[in-house]
């Protein structure tokens, strides 16, 4: 069964979940922070969560623990031990030394569920564990399917074109990997303190854990790290379930990439497919979500350097450093480690080196390219042909180029110790990762680590300290992740073998001053960016990303894993009906200013005069005496004449108040400002070439200024063309009396001083002049052109405190005004509601009775 808080969660994902067994919690859980409860879903008062001394602690979430653990066959009891080589477990390097870091994740052994709760009382005291324990069937489906069959190689750029090549989207797996995050998120909340803890989540198998975590708690510091690679908008939009992943991420205060291609191409994906922008906030990338900040880093992981010379340091790896040295005396060594997967490249690798030996026969038995092969993370028939190619291409080239005493390529296929490994990387005169695609890849840098020694190690080694300088070679792949890191590395195209092997020739007879200057540039930035200084680095920007949480007011929106959090400024509430009416009809000299596209009529209609509802109240509005009642637009004067004619007593600003009627009696106005409009002369010429070399894109013409529309366009090529256009026309048009302006999906040039702040500065200063100061004030709009006029409202009212402001804005968005409608119908709503009172007869009272009818509720 699953948690009581994720119920209606699990019930709404697509499909019928797998029954989830209830998680254990051994702990009493005590709320600690009260949150705002408004709106939607579930606050934080809601929440609850461990009582703890007062202690900064972090909670670490990956899928595995990291952790060791063992049955003794003979006494029945568990053994567990520290993952050393574990990145999750060295990131604590990072942390002040009185954190507390908590870690939740899976075993990587089944624990029968009698064994669960002592399991998890042992793991919590002695290592500070949570363990998860996945129902086998759940692990099964989440982890090799759902993870390795389906996210992994669609990260990996792999497309499951045809049943032979990946497997296609399968829903059971999709339901295995929700209900794999419920039951994470539901081990996190038994570990959360939500006043002072930072939740640290790791990599694409828990990309809906944020999701969950949201939903109950509103301002919990959430930060995510893929490691892996993200794909391209082209790959990653065919993946069916693509916005709710999307969206899991983005419900995260920091996310982090390895690169930055990853991050632009997560950008781009949130672009695309959900219409967001984002920016750079002072050298941090930012996307606006729903009145959050969602920040992105990118820092590449480093490693753990007093692990690694730890063992070089071991008397193991002396001796075997000393035996393999002996073996390949008089050879060069080229060295390989990777994982038995499609991705690393060992065919084309080894493909390579065979090149090398067909193009540089010299080469011949002074060369060996030795190729560790790690265990496999999955399984399926993708790898079992990967290592079937790799054990043909081996043989093949070791019958033809081998000899007596000389094996041209030494496959290690098998677990190899920590001490062995590193005594492979010390020994190599070259180190090789041809993976197609990697999201990191760490060889590189264990390779350069070991390639410099320790002093105890020379030691055994017998070297003394006026020894040689130290060298290492890298011949990396474009397409990991480390590679923009090590600029000194030799970089390839893996696909291009004769590249590849001609790289493995140069790195071989490079100078040694050349290879000593490589390798001490290497070593310099992996010692200085280890592991500790990644972590340090991303716990200090997730803190900075969270540094807003108390001043906003939280809505939480939306259903199942479509959720996400709204987060606006706490006076910003909806504004109702009644009190508004019952304001309305207590004041006597009224002030209404209305926008149109987005606000009378919606944005995605395609029918843009108004409805005979809108028609009808603002009749009924011009039509009352005491009423002063304006549209102000951004379209021309002649669409909105024609459309609002039946309202005589109606006031139009068109064109952004350039052009200004107070009724139809009236002439049309000009702002008073430069009528001079040669500057056409110079943007419409601009403005069409943008047009000719950027698809969907258009020019709106106005009396008064011109529109660049890229709202058909592709989003991303849209937006770039904006922002190019933008600064070309301002470069241009520094010394002519315009401004240039970029809206949403416009690019737009208008005279100097036109706004619709000011419009509704001079319309309220005209009725203060005129004894009719307004005591009644209602401002409704929707884009960034009608902020102008809630900040106008606010400053030419100041010295009336008698007035009643509402200003409003269409959707829940940061905004400078107090109040926001949902959308089109809720204004019209509204609209009808003060329609109504000024058509109704005001009913007589008694003179002796001295009672007002507006002052009556």
């Amino acid at each position: 069964m699953g948690s009581k808080s994720f119920g209606n969660l699990l019930d709404l994902a697509s499909g019928d979940l797998l029954d989830i067994p209830h998680t254990p919690r051994a702990l009493p859980r005590v709320m600690t922070v009260p949150g705002i409860i408004d709106g939607y879903g579930i606050s934080d008062r809601d929440s609850d969560a461990i009582s703890l001394p007062c202690r900064e602690r972090k909670i670490v979430v990956a899928n595995f623990l990291p952790l060791n653990c063992k049955k003794d066959l003979e006494t029945g009891q568990w053994i567990f031990s520290l993952d050393n080589d574990s990145p999750m477990l060295h990131l604590k390097d990072g942390f002040s030394p009185e954190t507390e870091v908590i870690y939740v994740g899976s075993l990587k052994i089944d624990v029968d569920l009698s064994e669960q709760d002592e399991v998890s009382q042992t793991l919590f005291e002695e290592f500070g564990c949570v363990p998860t324990f996945l129902p086998q069937d759940v692990h099964k489906k989440f982890y090799l399917g759902f993870c390795k069959q389906q996210l992994w190689p669609l990260f990996h750029y792999m497309l499951p074109m045809c049943p032979d090549h990946g497997e296609r989207f399968d829903r059971s797996l999709w339901q295995a990997y929700v209900s794999a995050n419920k039951i994470f998120a539901d081990k996190v909340m038994g570990a959360i303190n939500l006043e002072e803890d930072c939740i640290w989540i790791h990599d694409y198998h828990l990309m809906l854990l944020p999701t969950f975590l949201r939903r109950r708690f509103y301002r919990v510091k959430l930060g995510f790290f893929l490691h892996s690679p993200f794909p391209s908008s082209e790959i990653y939009r065919t993946l069916p379930v693509r916005e709710k992943l999307l969206r899991g991420l983005l419900n995260c205060d920091l996310i982090g990439f390895h690169t930055f291609d990853y991050a632009r191409h997560f950008l781009s994906c949130c672009c695309r497919m959900l219409g967001l922008e984002y920016e750079s906030k002072r050298g941090h990338i930012a996307l606006d979500y729903l009145g959050r900040t969602v920040f992105l880093k990118i820092l590449p992981i480093g490693v753990q350097m007093g692990r690694l010379e730890s063992v070089l340091n071991l008397p193991a790896t002396a001796e075997k450093l000393k035996e393999i040295q002996e073996k390949y005396q008089g050879k060069k060594v080229i060295l390989g480690v990777d994982d038995m997967d499609i991705f690393k490249g060992l065919s084309l690798k080894i493909l390579a080196f065979e090149h090398l030996l067909q193009q540089y026969p010299s080469m011949l038995g002074k060369i060996v390219l030795i190729q560790i092969v790690n265990p496999a993370r999955g399984s399926g028939k993708d790898v079992q042909e990967a290592k079937k190619e790799t054990y043909y291409t081996v043989n093949r080239i070791n019958e033809r180029y081998g000899s007596p005493g000389y094996e041209p390529v030494v496959l290690i296929d098998r677990p190899v110790p920590r001490f062995e490994k590193s005594a492979y990387y010390a020994m190599a005169e070259c180190c090789i990762v041809n993976a197609v695609r990697d999201g990191m890849n760490l060889v590189p840098y264990k390779y350069t680590v070991c390639r410099q020694g320790t002093p105890e190690m020379d030691k055994y080694m017998g070297l003394s300290d006026d020894s040689p300088p130290r060298t290492s070679t890298l011949v990396l792949s474009e397409f990991i992740g480390c590679s923009p890191s090590l600029s000194g590395a030799i970089r390839v195209n893996p696909w291009d073998v004769d590249a590849v092997a001609d790289s493995m020739y140069s790195a071989l007879t490079m100078p040694d001053s050349e290879k000593q200057l490589r390798h001490k540039k290497h070593y310099q930035y992996i010692s200085t960016h280890d592991v500790a200084y990644w972590s340090h680095s991303f716990a200090q920007d997730l803190e900075r990303a969270c540094r807003d949480h108390y001043s906003k007011r939280c809505w939480g929106v939306g259903w199942g894993l479509g959720f996400r959090l709204i987060a606006l400024s706490p006076n910003f509430r909806r504004l109702s009906v009644e009190p508004t009416v019952s304001a309305y009809r207590r004041s006597s000299k009224r002030a209404i200013f209305l926008d149109y596209d987005g606000t009378l009529v919606p944005e995605t209609s395609i029918v843009k005069e108004p409805s005979a509802d809108v028609m009808s109240a603002l009749k009924a509005l011009c039509n009352d005496p005491n009423n002063t009642v304006f549209i102000v637009s951004g379209r021309g004067k002649v669409s909105l004449s024609d459309w609002l004619a039946p309202c005589q007593n109606l006031g139009i600003a068109a064109e952004h108040g350039y052009f200004t009627r107070w009724n139809e009696s009236c002439d049309w106005e000009t702002s008073g400002f430069s009528n001079d409009f040669e500057w056409k002369k110079i943007v419409e010429p601009i403005m069409r070439l943008y047009t000719e070399t950027t698809d969907g894109s258009t020019i709106e013409a106005k009396e008064s200024a011109l529109v660049w529309h890229h709202q058909d366009a592709d989003r991303d090529f849209g937006s770039c063309q904006a922002k190019e256009l933008l600064d070309h026309l301002e470069s241009v048009l520094v010394n002519e009396p315009v401004v240039v302006n970029r809206g949403h999906q416009i690019v737009e040039v208008k005279p100097q001083g036109v706004s619709k702040g000011l419009v509704t500065g001079k319309v309220l200063r005209r009725m203060l002049e005129e004894g009719n100061a307004p005591d009644f004030v209602v401002c409704i709009g929707d884009d960034r052109s009608d902020e102008e006029m809630f900040e106008s409202i606010t400053t030419t009212l100041s010295a009336q405190p008698s007035s009643e402001i509402f200003a409003c804005t269409v959707g829940r968005k940061p905004s400078k005004a107090k109040y926001f409608l949902d959308e089109v119908s809720d204004v019209v709503k509204l609209l009808q509601g003060l329609a109504n009172t000024s058509s109704s007869p005001k009913p007589s009272y008694p003179s002796h009775l001295g009672v007002s009818f507006e002052r009556v509720v």
